[in-house]
């Protein structure tokens, strides 16, 4: 059986990304990238949206307010490349350009409640918050990781994470600091049905 692991990277005010800061805030560091080097193989999910972002990172365009990728960032791209993933999406259209990408129109929660029940090794969400959410709030997931860069991107920042999240409690089962800045945080989470102090329904 697969286990299902949702993985965030955020700002400390949980936001994806925020209008005129570059990929990882700027902040990645060479113990922070080592590490991701380091990363078992996986199957990567994902929906339309993030999809397209990423296909087009692999085929050559450069995020807004970039000239160009780093070394680094082209080294994430060709490995992401190089795995394999599943795109779940109604509006995508056969054959997806990007290499090693299988298209699932099928409800996202029981194609991955089938994938996990039927296969082996780990199943990684990479992006797509919608998704991650609706198989959070499904049960599916075993491990909850978020990889925390110290910023604050109040005025600036772009997808809020946790909105829509029910509550959730979450049993730290590993931490780490990178690079002496970078938090990184996993959780084994438990969908509560109401918080500790509300009556049940």
């Amino acid at each position: 059986m697969s286990e299902l692991l949702v993985d965030f990277i955020t700002s400390l005010d949980g936001y994806a990304s925020g209008e005129g800061w570059p990929g990882f805030w700027g902040l990645e560091g060479p113990e922070y990238l080592a590490w991701l080097g380091e990363q078992p193989e996986v199957t990567y999910l994902m929906g339309a949206n993030t999809y397209r972002l990423m296909s087009g990172f692999a085929a050559g365009q450069v995020p807004s307010g970039q000239d160009g990728f780093t070394a680094e960032e082209e080294a994430s791209v060709d490995e992401l490349t190089q795995a394999s993933k599943v795109v779940f999406s109604s509006s995508l259209e056969e054959p997806l350009a990007w290499a090693n990408c299988t298209l699932v129109r099928d409800d996202a929660v029981e194609a991955v409640r089938a994938m996990k029940e039927n296969s082996s090794g780990l199943l990684s969400t990479i992006g797509s918050l919608s998704l991650c959410r609706s198989l959070l709030k499904a049960g599916l997931v075993d491990r909850f990781r978020v990889g925390m860069f110290p910023v604050i991107t109040g005025a600036t920042g772009e997808e809020r994470i946790y909105d829509g999240y029910p509550d959730v409690a979450l049993e730290m089962i590993e931490h780490r600091t990178f690079d002496g800045r970078i938090q990184m945080v996993e959780y084994k989470p438990c969908v509560l049905e109401h918080p500790p102090l509300a009556a049940p329904a």
